[in-house]
């Protein structure tokens, strides 16, 4: 009795040892994990919060004045509001149209023809493409005395357009550019979701008498929803941090008709040196960007079907 008393407690006590063992090792696993995100993510993001409470030049030691950088944003920086109103601008005009031919596109290239491969390829070039090439090329071509653009409106008979230069024309045109960088990334993931569509729901459906809108209104629409939906999201914080073509393209001219966020986030922090304000900027957008993915969430269980 006394013997098997103390099996038991043995194997208890090997138990006990062989599960801190695992947990050890799988600590170990994950430490350079952690590790990476405390030092450039978690602590960063930390350190920026705090300096958000301060102002900073980057030269002369900062001074800690609470919320006033929040204040001031928020009240009476009207360059701030512009931003805030160019980039809403540039996400109504650029996330549907990118969307919708993402999708287009998809459909197109799902079908069973010889050299598709090829096509998805070509439309897929542009987003593995540098978008500062991409900046520079689409400068040219729509500048107001040889671009290429106005070149083929003035064969139409469509006078020439001071593009890039015009308060009206500098927002379209930087779209225009955004949507065909963009389209062949929605396109791979929507094309994704097609084939993961089983192909007996439209046999069934087209045995009931179902026609191609209507085997794309009640098949395709709904089952690629959680795709559409994953799109929605990162298209609408994607057009929250457009840069890179603003930057090459309009510098966020004329005026300030294509100064965004992060353009003026960056003009800010970067060129008149408010480090502080710059982070408060920073916060703002994160805290804007969480309650649109929230609310986009929230939303999502009215139209978007999980099989």
């Amino acid at each position: 009795m006394v013997s098997s008393i103390g099996t038991a407690s043995a194997r208890t006590r090997r138990r006990g040892g062989l599960r801190r063992h695992e947990a050890i090792e799988g600590w170990l696993f994950v430490a350079p994990i952690m590790l990476g995100l405390l030092v450039f993510t978690y602590g960063p993001t930390l350190a920026s919060f705090v300096m958000s409470l301060m102002r900073w030049d980057g030269l002369t030691p900062p001074s800690f004045v609470g919320l006033d950088n929040y204040v001031t944003l928020l009240t009476s920086d009207d360059v701030y509001g512009r931003s805030l109103a160019n980039t809403a601008y540039f996400a109504v005009g650029s996330v549907p149209l990118s969307m919708l031919f993402g999708l287009g596109m998809a459909l197109l290239v799902n079908q069973k023809v010889p050299g598709v491969t090829l096509f998805r390829a070509l439309f897929f070039l542009p987003v593995v493409t540098s978008s500062v090439a991409i900046g520079l090329v689409w400068a040219w071509m729509f500048s107001s005395y040889y671009g290429v653009i106005n070149g083929v409106l003035n064969l139409v008979g469509i006078p020439s357009l001071p593009w890039l230069g015009s308060v009206a024309w500098a927002m379209p045109a930087v779209i225009i550019v955004s949507i065909w960088y963009r389209v062949g990334y929605d396109m791979v993931l929507f094309l994704a979701g097609l084939q993961g569509i089983p192909e007996q729901l439209y046999e069934a459906a087209k045995i009931d008498g179902a026609n191609n809108w209507q085997l794309f209104r009640h098949v395709t629409l709904p089952l690629l929803s959680p795709t559409t939906f994953f799109i929605l999201i990162i298209s609408v914080i994607g057009s929250f941090q457009v840069f890179n073509i603003i930057y090459v393209m309009t510098k966020g001219g004329p005026g300030y008709a294509t100064s965004v966020y992060i353009y003026y986030l960056y003009q800010t922090a970067f060129q008149h040196f408010k480090m502080g304000y710059g982070s408060a900027m920073a916060f703002v957008l994160f805290v804007l960007l969480a309650g649109l993915t929230l609310i986009q969430w929230k939303a999502a269980s009215r139209w978007v079907f999980y099989r």
